[in-house]
């Protein structure tokens, strides 16, 4: 098979919403240029496409000329470089506002079209350095390329996820499930749904706005560990901790929790009213029920059930 040479080139392409991107930009035809900081571990995307149409890159969103490189000749450029947790200080604005800027500058100077996935609660003044981070990076890429559509998802669900499945896995282990601030309202938004989005936000008319993007359904913390329990036919004991006792948590190394993230819990993170979202980019949002019971079916005793729904 033939293809134009339209290339797409994607950041962070080898992460939970990347894999689901690449996928897309293969179907359509493009060469997707994936642009990782390990190429590696980035083998499985290159299947999605025919023989060189998905081409491994190592260029790490702090890395000027190996950027440039990246994005040259690129019709299309999509950032979704971003990570959860820091492996030292600083780490959050180097690959959230500085990377985000030097990805924006260099590909309006190659002319392509440009989508920079966020996050929702994003806000240069905020207190968590996550949030501070993903607000900074807003601001540096409006600045680069005026023209950039913006992208802030809800908590992002689906068979890779880092939520639905780390709590499942726990669940499975331990009688008790223990949550912070677990009357916080989410959003969560199919992986699907984020990644159809971004397609939709290369059209003209979606470019210099900032879209919302939520599923159907707000629930509390506490809410959404309850229905992955009962999915998963386990009787966890949910303990939703005091939030001094979880700080002191947070304090001990590889604890799993953060002070960070302790500080994100403390606000709802549902897409703001107002704000235009999926149903503007023409996507149907997707229910949970619709999703969670096919991937989680393998962390129940008794296995999986022939009614499971899944949707492709």
């Amino acid at each position: 098979m033939l293809f134009e040479r339209r290339i797409a080139t994607v950041f962070g392409a080898s992460g939970f919403l990347g894999r689901y991107v690449v996928q897309r930009l293969a179907d359509r035809g493009y060469i997707v240029r994936a642009a990782v900081r390990d190429t590696e571990s980035a083998k499985f995307l290159k299947p999605m496409g025919a023989v060189g149409q998905v081409v491994l890159l190592y260029a790490p969103v702090s890395e000027e000329a190996l950027v440039a490189r990246a994005v040259e000749g690129a019709e299309i450029v999509i950032n979704l470089a971003g990570i959860l947790t820091e492996s030292q200080k600083g780490a959050f604005a180097a690959t959230h506002a500085e990377g985000a800027g030097r990805v924006a500058r260099l590909a309006r100077a190659a002319h392509a079209r440009f989508v920079h996935v966020s996050a929702i609660g994003a806000n240069p003044a905020s207190a968590s350095s996550y949030a501070r981070s993903k607000g900074e990076g807003e601001r540096a890429v409006k600045s680069a390329h005026p023209e950039a559509a913006i992208l802030r998802p809800s908590i992002i669900f689906g068979r890779e996820d880092q939520f639905f499945n780390r709590f499942a896995s726990m669940a499975s282990l331990m009688p008790i499930l223990p949550i912070v601030y677990g009357g916080t309202k989410f959003q969560p938004v199919w992986v699907a749904n984020v990644a159809d989005a971004v397609l939709a936000a290369l059209k003209p008319d979606a470019a210099g706005k900032i879209f919302e993007l939520g599923g159907p359904e707000q629930k509390s913390f506490k809410a959404l560990i309850e229905q992955m329990l009962a999915i998963i036919e386990r009787k966890s004991c949910i303990w939703d901790m005091p939030v001094g006792l979880a700080r002191l948590v947070a304090a001990i190394p590889f604890s799993g929790l953060t002070a960070d993230q302790i500080i994100l819990l403390e606000s709802d993170n549902i897409v703001s009213p107002g704000m235009p979202g999926l149903e503007e980019l023409g996507i149907a949002p997707t229910r949970l029920d619709l999703v969670l019971p096919e991937y989680l079916a393998r962390y129940r005793i008794s296995g999986r059930r022939q009614a499971d729904i899944f949707i492709e």
